[in-house]
């Protein structure tokens, strides 16, 4: 399992930077959030040759993790079978320019059905707003991250991701306009990532979207490596919480 800067990702790993490397495998942070009662963490295949590591995940937990990276109509069903709770997708819905291709979505939807179905719309900031990118953040797509682009989405979907891929893994703060912004459209659960360095950035992101969106924290944890914020004491914040309240490790 790798803890990376997201934002660093590219095609050929040239300028890949890692912030932590475990000696633990997917499955046992899995049965380590089963045992927790996290539902609803997200198992990211980055890359080829990740296939077996994310199916011990979802063995480990089955029905408690998302899966995503590499998810196509052609493949989706057999992630759902494997115990994924939801399948993410984003690249799939865009051809090589970034134009984003309906009749993608209406396939994958055909394969497991809205209600399995997790729409990343992991973004970066353009001019005027943020712009959905895809092929490892690299691409920017046509798509921009509107509460019209949630609504026309909506219909097809259970949930959505969204990754500021700007801040993702540098462990600098939140992007507070764009989680201000989301937080404004409460039709589907959201949940957002990107930036977050202490505890106290959950409480910002509940003030900020009106307590609408879950969050995921990854490089500040000491689970991965980080110093920021005791997994522990994560877990214990969250503990008195249910369903969509509980925020995701």
């Amino acid at each position: 399992m790798k803890q990376i800067v997201g934002g660093s990702l590219t095609q050929d790993g040239s300028s890949l930077r890692t912030n932590f490397v475990s000696d633990r495998g997917a499955a046992w942070y899995a049965d380590l959030y089963r045992r927790d009662g996290l539902h609803g963490g997200h198992v990211i295949k980055l890359g080829p040759g990740n296939d077996l590591a994310a199916r011990e995940a979802l063995a480990a937990w089955p029905d408690g993790l998302q899966v995503g990276g590499g998810i196509t109509p052609e493949n989706a069903e057999e992630w759902i079978s494997a115990g994924a709770s939801h399948v993410i997708v984003t690249s799939c819905l865009f051809d090589a320019e970034g134009k984003f291709l309906e009749g993608k979505l209406k396939d994958i939807v055909s394969a497991v059905g809205a209600e399995r179905l997790v729409l990343d719309l992991s973004c970066r900031r353009v001019p005027g707003g943020w712009a959905v990118a895809m092929n490892r953040w690299q691409t920017l797509t046509e798509l921009r991250v509107t509460a019209e682009t949630l609504d026309m989405l909506a219909e097809h979907c259970a949930e959505f991701l969204i990754h500021a891929a700007d801040v993702e893994g540098l462990c600098t703060g939140i992007d507070r306009e764009l989680v201000e912004m989301l937080g404004s459209w409460r039709r589907l659960p959201m949940t957002y990532a990107g930036g977050i360095s202490r505890i106290q950035d959950f409480d910002e992101i509940d003030a900020l979207s009106g307590g609408a969106m879950d969050a995921t924290a990854g490089s500040a944890l000491d689970l991965f490596g980080g110093g920021l914020i005791s997994y522990a004491d994560l877990v214990a914040r969250q503990s008195g919480k249910s369903g969509t309240e509980r925020r995701k490790a």
